[in-house]
This record gives structure tokens, C-alpha cells and sequence, in this order.
């Protein structure tokens, strides 16, 4: 293996590569676009991947939806097209009955399902918004943002009834003057005086908006006359636990309590966000397959094409081989110049593909930075996956150079010096 050291070998090297120099970096351009394609593809899908996640980063993903419809079935003497109303012995039922819940929240909202909004407001003016009576619990399954100097509700609120409140970044633009302090400050929901405790930033997953206000929910029961229904509870179920299966559990339990048929569907109404998750999880899992493969299909086709390209190089070299056999070279020599050749062109062209790929991911990162209207955060490519893709096409390589390397060596000088 001295050979590889000596410099005849790389000028020998050198001088094949320059006097076909077309056909060269055109095959070149073949494996350089094969991992350009790949460590772009990959950067896209981690960027994809990155942003589906920071959506859910203040959201418990293995969380449902659950709230009362009309029967669809007759049961035990009740009509079909009973209202279910679901109340807060119901949320007590499930929390002592269902061991794979870990949080369940119960909320209740103005301004949705016909009821009217709230009527918020501040001096001279007045808006109408969403109003959310909930329990401090809420926080655990969707974590609220709240700017500096506020605060979110908490028990004592709770076990007291405050009048105080939490309103969106959007309220408060509309109600305050730039940087006014609302904390502290009392305004009328409703014709009753509340005290601004925190101001909310929605989050991209948040249901809310930002033009929504959050009260205690026994505050929000005793103002609107609500007793002990609820609008709709949130459930998050256990880290173990497959929230399919508690969704399940959870709705038979209901059934059963409020003498539903078991086969009855449309009683209670739900939304798996874990079930959804889950499925754009194996979407993107589906597209960095996808990614590997095309990206592996085009590195083989680049090599392939480097090996048919030296191929043609040692027919037109045959007699050039013929003299090296003649002085003295040895088949071993022959071949590991060929192959020599085969790993150099691959690597420089994998080299190439890899630092174009990488510049072209960091100037999307740059241009598009936070925004959030554009699906793609930090998009990356694990460097692992790149040296093993660099490894893998030098492997090639070397296998595709054995093919030329081998039919150079086939050459007899005789022959080779007669051809011409």
C-alpha cells in the first residue's frame, strides 16, 4: 500500500481527472446533488418536526375533550334525543372510578353554544369577549403564558370566590395604553367589578385566543347562575396510559351513570388530542423514510455513475496501463489507483453536497427565523446521519471502483501495447 503515499500516484490521479474533465465533474454533480438532496430533505423534515413540536410544548399531547350531546338510542324508558348535561358530580365520579387520569379539568364558558359573551368594561369603553370560568388545574394541561407582574388563578381564588380576572394580550390592547400596568387595576365584567390579576399571551396551541378573560369557577358558577354544570371537562391521562383507551373508559363510565345505551355514540362528544398527535407523528415519521430513501437512491445512482465513468477511463487508457504493466507495475498497484480515484471523486463530491446542503438549511433558518406562520423551526440535520451518509457513499466507492480497477488489472501488457 506504499503507493498511496507516493506522489507519482496522485499526479497520475490528477493528470486522469484533468484530461476528462467534463465527463468528471459532471458525474461529480451526479453524487454532490444526491447529498445535497439528502442533508436538505432530512434538515426540512427535523424543521418540520421541530415546529409540530414547539406547538405542543405547553400542552399535555395526551389529553381529550369531552362534552354532553342528545341520545341517539331509547334506554330504559328515556326518549331518544335526551340532553346530556354534564355536571360536577360527574367530574367527581370519574376522578374516584378512573385510576388512568391524571388531570381532569372542568370549564365553563359565555359565549359559545348560544350563550351570550361577556360584556367587559373599562371607563368609557365596553367590548364583548368569551368569558372562562376554570380551576387552577387548567394551567397543568395547557400552560398559560402570563406576562411579568401577573399571575394565573390559584386555589384561594377558588376557595373564596374572588372577583378577580385574567385577560388576553389582545384585551389589553384594546382597553390599556402601551405600557400602562393593568395589575391591579378593576374593571366590570358583566356589571360586576373585577380586579385585572394577569395578562395572558395565547400559545399556538392555546383554544383561547388572545381575546378571552379567565375567572375562578366558582366565581364564574355563582355570577352566571351555573350551579353545578359544566360546560365540558379536559382530561389528560396518566404518562403510561393510552388516552384511547381512557377515552374509552371515560365514556362508558358516563353511560353507565346517566343510563345511556352502551351503543349510543352520539350521547357524549369528544376530541382525542392525543389520537391526533399521534397521527401527525407518524406522518412525519412517514416523510423522513421517505427522505432517507431518496436521498440513499440518489447517492447509489451518483456513485454508479462515477463507476461507469471510470470504466470508460480505463478503455481509453488501455494502453497507458499496458506500458505501467510493462516497466514493472504491479495488478495490485493498477487497482489501487483506479480505486483511489473512485474514493477521491466520491468523497469531494460528497464533501461538496454537504456544506451546500448545510449553508442552504442555516439561510432558511435565518430568513425565517420565529415566524410562526411558516411550519419550519431550526431546521437541522443530525450529524451522525451526515458522517454516516459520507461514510457510506466512500464504502461505495471503493465497492463501484473494484468494478474499472478490476478490468484494468484484466488488461494484458501485450495486448495493450498493440491496441491503439
Amino acid at each position: 500500500m506504499k503507493f498511496i503515499f507516493e506522489r507519482d500516484t496522485w499526479q497520475e490521479i490528477y493528470g486522469a481527472i484533468r484530461k476528462n474533465k467534463v465527463r468528471t465533474i459532471i458525474t461529480v454533480i451526479g453524487v454532490t446533488w444526491g447529498v445535497f438532496l439528502f442533508v436538505f430533505l432530512l434538515g426540512m423534515a427535523k424543521g418540520l418536526d421541530n415546529s409540530f413540536r414547539s406547538q405542543f410544548n405547553d400542552f399535555a399531547t395526551n389529553t381529550m375533550f369531552l362534552w354532553g350531546q342528545r341520545t341517539s338510542i331509547p334506554n330504559n324508558g328515556f326518549k331518544r334525543g335526551r340532553s346530556m348535561q354534564l355536571t360536577l358530580d360527574d367530574v367527581d365520579a370519574l376522578k374516584s372510578q378512573i385510576g388512568d387520569i391524571e388531570y381532569i379539568a372542568p370549564r365553563n364558558v359565555t359565549g359559545r353554544w348560544g350563550t351570550p359573551p361577556g360584556q367587559f368594561v373599562r371607563g368609557s369603553k365596553s367590548g364583548a369577549f368569551q368569558v372562562f370560568g376554570d380551576y387552577p388545574i387548567i394551567d397543568k394541561v395547557s400552560k398559560k403564558k402570563i406576562f411579568d407582574g401577573g399571575r394565573f388563578i390559584n386555589e384561594e381564588d377558588i376557595r373564596y370566590q374572588r372577583k378577580v380576572c385574567v385577560i388576553g394580550e389582545d384585551i389589553y390592547k384594546q382597553f390599556y395604553d402601551k405600557d400602562e400596568d393593568p395589575i391591579g387595576d378593576f374593571v366590570k365584567i358583566n356589571g360586576i367589578y373585577f380586579k385585572v390579576i394577569g395578562v395572558y399571551k395565547p400559545t399556538q396551541m392555546g383554544f383561547e385566543g388572545d381575546d378571552s378573560i379567565f375567572l375562578p369557577f366558582t366565581t364564574f358558577q355563582t355570577i352566571f347562575n351555573q350551579g353545578r354544570k359544566i360546560a365540558w371537562m379536559v382530561i389528560t391521562a396518566k404518562a403510561d396510559k393510552n388516552i384511547v383507551d381512557t377515552e374509552i373508559t371515560v365514556k362508558n363510565t358516563l353511560k353507565r351513570m346517566s343510563n345511556v345505551h352502551p351503543d349510543d355514540d352520539q350521547a357524549f362528544g369528544s376530541y382525542n388530542l392525543g389520537e391526533e398527535v399521534a397521527k401527525i407523528g407518524g406522518f412525519l415519521s412517514g416523510m423522513r423514510l421517505i427522505t432517507y430513501i431518496v436521498g440513499i437512491a440518489t447517492l447509489i445512482a451518483g456513485v454508479i455513475a462515477i463507476g461507469n465513468v471510470l470504466l470508460i477511463t480505463v478503455k481509453e487508457r488501455t494502453k497507458e496501463i499496458g506500458v505501467r504493466r510493462a516497466l514493472g507495475a504491479t495488478p495490485s498497484e493498477v487497482r489501487g489507483q483506479i480505486m483511489l480515484e473512485s474514493i477521491l471523486l466520491t468523497f469531494l463530491a460528497g464533501l461538496i453536497g454537504f456544506i451546500f446542503g448545510t449553508l442552504l438549511l442555516w439561510l432558511i433558518n435565518t430568513i425565517v427565523g420565529t415566524n410562526e406562520d411558516i411550519p419550519i423551526l431550526n431546521p437541522t440535520v443530525d450529524i451522525f446521519a451526515v458522517f454516516g451518509a459520507l461514510f457510506s457513499i466512500v464504502v461505495l466507492g471503493t465497492l463501484i471502483g473494484l468494478i474499472p480497477a478490476q478490468k484494468a488489472v484484466s488488461i494484458k501488457p501485450i495486448e495493450a501495447l498493440r491496441e491503439e
